[in-house]
């Protein structure tokens, strides 16, 4: 088989979202690849979908079988790749239709890096763009951000090179919550990071909150990988990205994303969703000016 890309999507209960995510593969500009869908024990249905469309489409490589948990799940699906180069995607998410001919070509042109992400749209559950979120671009500045624990190449954006992500030792279990930052030191250590300036994928943020155990733990896991990528350096590395990813079951988390994403949306002039947010900042926070004030600028002050 002389396929030039596998995309590898772990899937777990995401029937909402799943046939845009599969259909934005399937058609990219660029054809020549194989689709490794892995159903990670699913119990919403998400299966039938999945089998529909690998009845349609050759090139999806479908397998199905008990939940094992994300990490063992992308390792899985990187011994199963046949490409020498390997496209991350999410179950809830949107690739645009240039970003596997884009990284392809970079990636040719650019053979000292190991891997490659992109800028990315931010979306919410209603396909409501919110803002574009640009990340470093160079090597130098990525790694920069990476030692002190920010994750500047996002996850479902990325093309690797599957030789080096096997050199070094793929995902690591220990570090659940941070998998992606962890690799990414790892492979800045044997080669080029980079990003491509230009939005490739649309990245779906979801209003379901995590509990702040999970929370704290994330940050404490990020610290476990800067620590450890300082002892392979022999350098000491300064751990600094104590933000969380998504917000937990408290008012204020969810009060202070809701405002983000509003005002992400008003100033991407996306008056819908920005009024959208407002209300909702209003009705979880009466008494604060700011959720007011979000609501009147989405109101009166976008077309």
């Amino acid at each position: 088989m002389n396929i030039k890309i596998s995309v590898v999507m772990p899937v777990y209960n995401a029937k909402k979202y799943i046939q845009s995510a599969i259909e934005s593969i399937l058609n990219q500009t660029f054809t020549d690849f194989e689709f490794i869908i892995i159903n990670d024990g699913s119990t919403d249905g998400t299966l039938g979908i999945l089998e529909a469309y690998a009845q349609q489409d050759l090139r999806i490589r479908l397998i199905s079988r008990e939940n094992k948990g994300l990490v063992e799940t992308l390792n899985e699906g990187l011994g199963l790749a046949n490409a020498p180069l390997i496209a991350r995607m999410d179950a809830d998410d949107i690739a645009l239709p240039i970003r596997l001919q884009e990284q392809f070509d970079f990636l040719t042109l650019n053979p000292d890096t190991v891997c490659v992400g992109s800028f990315f749209e931010v979306i919410n559950e209603q396909n409501e763009g919110l803002t574009v979120l640009e990340s470093p671009v160079t090597n130098d500045d990525i790694q920069a951000n990476l030692i002190k624990g920010h994750t500047v190449l996002c996850h479902p954006t990325v093309m690797m090179r599957t030789a080096a992500v096997l050199e070094v030792g793929s995902y690591k279990d220990q570090f659940y919550l941070v998998e992606d930052l962890d690799l990414w030191l790892r492979l800045g250590e044997i080669g080029m990071l980079a990003n491509i300036p230009k939005p490739l994928l649309k990245y779906r943020v979801l209003e379901s909150s995590v509990s702040s155990i999970a929370g704290a733990k994330q940050v404490a896991t990020a610290k476990s990988v800067i620590n450890d990528a300082s002892k392979r350096r022999g350098v000491k590395l300064v751990f600094e990205a104590t933000e969380h990813w998504r917000p937990n079951e408290t008012v204020e988390s969810r009060f202070s994303f809701i405002m983000k994403y509003g005002w992400w949306a008003f100033n991407y002039k996306n008056k819908r969703a920005a009024i959208f947010y407002g209300k909702k900042a209003v009705r979880l926070n009466p008494f604060s000016q700011e959720s007011w004030r979000l609501l009147f600028c989405a109101l009166f002050k976008l077309a």
